[in-house]
């Protein structure tokens, strides 16, 4: 699988995706990732512009609607209740029981994906759906 990412712009306050090329430029370099700044003309500024960004990595699964599923999306299990899509650090990407370091939070370690899950939103640009939750 070849990893995909999108960032959230927060001075614009906007999710920026790979495809929105006349905003947004993933800069991978042997120290990490920045997101360059497409909307700003690097002749006139002198250089190109860094946006203030959070990158994301998609998970590589999708919920019952077909929708790409990317960490800090929140996704109504289902059993019904909303959960954050987070990635566990220690786990470091490798599989853990047959189960991958993508989790919903606030849910145990047996839960698996089960194609039910249904995105609706995320922890960016709607905060308040986890509000009660977490």
């Amino acid at each position: 699988m070849i990893s995909k990412f999108r960032a959230w712009d927060k001075e614009h306050e906007e999710m920026l995706y790979p495809d929105d090329e006349d905003k947004i430029f993933f800069e991978v370099t042997v120290y990490g990732m920045n997101t360059l700044d497409m909307r700003v003309d690097p002749d006139e500024y002198g250089g190109f512009s860094y946006l203030n960004t959070v990158i994301m990595q998609s998970t590589g699964l999708y919920d019952r609607n077909g929708v790409e599923v990317y960490e800090d999306d929140i996704v109504r299990c289902s059993r019904g209740c909303p959960h954050r899509v987070i990635w566990v650090k220690e786990y470091g990407g490798s599989f853990l029981g047959g189960m991958p370091a993508w989790y919903l939070s606030g849910l145990n370690e047996g839960y698996s994906w089960t194609g039910a899950e249904e995105i609706i939103g995320n922890s960016w640009e709607n905060p308040e759906l986890l509000e009660d939750v977490e």
